[in-house]
């Protein structure tokens, strides 16, 4: 066994890094037909996840293989070599195999013990299996670790260590308040209908939301999502809308959870402002589009502000030596003497952006900018944690890689954003259950179990070609004796046939068991080499029978068996 595995996850590498180098489903296809065009790698599959991604392969030489999984990595995520090797881990035979066994259980997961990557475990096998680049190591590796998986959530409570990454996020929601209290009776909105969004669907179901919209692409995803969810039995109302109609569906919902697989941001900072403040002041979607359609009253003053006031605004900017950056803009919270401190708006929170446009916005971030250093002088709360729970206008989770939502809308008063950064950042902290050592314990003997398998079936091909020449040398002799007793009825031919071949069979047997339990054990490899040259026998004919073993349809693995 040569296994290799190159990768990064949120272990290794930071958000920005694993967001810039998350991989499309073309990307991965690709990935995988190179991998096998390279030399080093025989058969391959890659394991993408929104937090981890490895290029699993069977390699007929290390540094090599390194060298090359490494470079196809970068080649195909779009982020140079040389800013990636840093993020990189590289795990070899038994490491390999208890890193992933590790990753099945949930073990090396950003929230312990969740289930769901069990999942992604499956996809990535099935992929191997549809593009024909996982042969027997990647099919029997990626096999064993759900079964290992599968063992670690039923015979221990590792459940317990953690949750899905969506009953984590909403729990970061919640702000510490029981997750079905926080959500009776709210209204909230997917965006996304794949596996992870239909997840975050059902569960916010579960947990008593009262209605769910769902936004997708493709209208007929999110239609069949929305049959479900009525279909569940928890009473929840559920709809299909077209993308189109997010903006106005942001101004009526109080949750929002984003999972698709866009490239690009799916909610900007603009989106949820202009949702905040129209929803904030109680105007309807109607209502909002008679008062884009009507005439501006000034083209020089924003609508709803003072020409007085925004002449201040542009005096403050002037005095601070540039207009304030997107991050800046966004900062509209103001501390209570704001009017004292001589803020040209006097804005006071959530109430304030009722009437107030975005360039108006733009230019109190001046003004607040700069009041950031005497700001800093004063204890304060991470810009993440600051709105309390019941403080909070609208609840963004996003759960996709890369990001679906601008993280500067965690600036803007009313809103929370929990995204895989502050999930990362959150469960760094959460305590470790004690069944996590029980899971520990079954990977170490799962590990040893499977090296020893592979190292057994190393030398099978070895011992049945031994026997072939055996069987071989038996039909040779006995042709020989039929030519010198030619007399001997059936019943005796029969009976000195089966004679020869017990003892040769006896004979073999001891040498053949004991050469199996000697290779499954560590160093064994070369009591496969040994049994060939005590036996002379033909390097060609012990690697036909690996071929043939290896195309015998009854050893190809089911995908469906592991599901």
């Amino acid at each position: 066994m040569s296994l290799l595995v190159v990768g990064l996850s949120h272990r290794s590498a930071p958000v920005s890094v694993l967001e810039r180098a998350s991989l499309s489903a073309d990307a991965k296809i690709k990935l995988l037909h190179d991998t096998l065009a390279a030399e080093p790698a025989t058969e391959a599959t890659v394991l993408a996840t929104c937090n981890r991604i490895e290029l699993y392969a069977d390699v007929d030489k290390f540094h090599a293989g390194v060298a090359e999984l490494s470079t196809l990595l970068a080649q195909h995520s779009g982020v140079a070599l040389e800013e990636l090797t840093p993020y990189l881990y590289v795990h070899y035979e038994d490491r390999a195999v208890h890193h992933l066994f590790s990753v099945a259980c949930g073990l090396d997961s950003m929230v312990v013990g969740e289930g769901q990557i069990l999942g992604q475990i499956k996809d990535a096998l099935a992929l191997g299996q549809e593009l024909h680049s996982a042969g027997r190591l990647i099919n029997d590796l990626f096999q064993q670790a759900l079964r290992v998986g599968k063992r670690a959530h039923s015979e221990t409570g590792i459940d317990r260590a953690g949750q899905s990454l969506v009953t984590f996020g909403l729990e970061q929601l919640a702000v510490g308040a029981p997750v079905a209290e926080w959500a009776r009776g709210k209204r909230a909105l997917v965006i996304g209908a794949g596996s992870m969004s239909s997840l975050a669907a059902a569960t916010l179901a579960r947990v008593g939301v009262a209605e769910i919209a769902v936004a997708n692409r493709t209208a007929e995803r999110a239609e069949r999502l929305a049959e479900i969810l009525v279909a569940s039995g928890t009473g929840v109302t559920a709809v299909a809308l077209p993308m189109a109609e997010v903006p106005d569906e942001l101004t009526r919902v109080d949750v929002v959870v984003s999972c698709t697989g866009a490239t690009g941001l799916v909610l900007t900072a603009d989106d949820v402002l202009a949702a905040v403040s129209w929803g904030a002041a109680g105007i309807t979607p109607v209502e909002r589009e008679e008062r884009d359609a009507a005439p501006d009253p000034s083209p020089h003053t924003p609508a709803g502000l003072d020409a007085d006031v925004l002449a201040r605004l542009v005096a403050a900017a002037e005095a601070g030596g540039r207009i304030a950056d997107a991050g800046a803009a966004r900062t509209i919270s103001a501390p209570a003497d704001a009017e004292a401190d001589g803020c040209p708006v006097g804005l006071d929170g959530r109430s304030a952006l009722t009437g107030v446009d975005a360039n108006s916005l733009e230019l109190h971030g001046t003004w607040a900018d700069q009041g950031e250093a005497a700001a800093q002088r004063q204890p304060r709360r991470s810009a993440r944690t600051q709105a309390h729970a019941t403080d909070v206008r609208l609840a963004l989770l996003d759960l996709a890689m890369p990001r679906d939502i601008d993280a500067a809308v965690h600036r803007i008063p009313g809103v929370r954003l929990v995204d895989i950064e502050s999930l990362a950042e959150a469960s760094a902290d959460a305590p470790m259950a004690a069944d996590v050592d029980a899971v520990r314990g079954i990977v170490a003997q799962e590990v040893a179990a499977f090296g020893a398998a592979q190292r057994a079936a190393h030398i099978t091909p070895t011992v049945v070609a031994l026997r072939a020449m055996a069987a071989e040398v038996v039909a040779m002799e006995v042709a020989r004796l039929d030519g010198r007793l030619p007399d001997l009825d059936e019943r005796q031919r029969a009976e000195v046939t089966q004679t020869v071949r017990r003892v040769v069979d006896k004979l073999l047997h001891a040498p053949t068991v004991r050469v199996k339990q000697l290779a499954s054990e560590p160093g064994g490899a070369g009591y496969a080499d040994a049994l060939r040259e005590l036996f002379d026998l033909d390097p060609q004919t012990v690697a036909s029978v690996s071929r043939a073993d290896a195309a015998d349809p009854k050893n190809d693995d089911d995908p469906g068996r592991a599901s």
